[in-house]
């Protein structure tokens, strides 16, 4: 079975798309998914995980599913990848894992 853009780890972010729309009632949860789709089939598409493990990919998109509801998404997520250095948490190779942020942000063009 191939993997595709709704699929592990990237299903999180249409995870999300349901909580904002169901946090915030000014959200419209169709367009909200249709959002959410597109990152998910944009990063997806452009390998943005690529060469990361299961564990560090899913790290990679529930870092994005804070950052892109925030009020500065791709600043956030920049920020994310530069404070990779000082904290690295559980992850398992975390300069790939900056690199992929990075990437994110500027496959999503932000």
């Amino acid at each position: 079975m191939a993997l595709s853009a709704v699929d592990p780890p990237f299903d999180q972010l249409l995870a999300t798309a349901e909580s904002v729309a169901a946090a915030r009632p000014e959200v419209d949860l169709e367009l909200a998914r249709e959002v959410f789709l597109e990152a998910a089939t944009l990063l997806y598409n452009g390998l943005a995980l690529d060469g990361l493990d299961e564990h560090d990919a899913e790290a990679v998109v529930a870092g994005l599913c804070i950052d892109l509801v925030s009020s500065a998404p791709g600043e956030a997520i920049r920020e994310r990848a530069r404070t990779l250095e000082l904290d690295p948490g559980d992850l398992h190779d975390p300069q790939s894992v900056a690199r992929s942020y990075l990437i994110c942000a500027a496959i999503m063009k932000l």
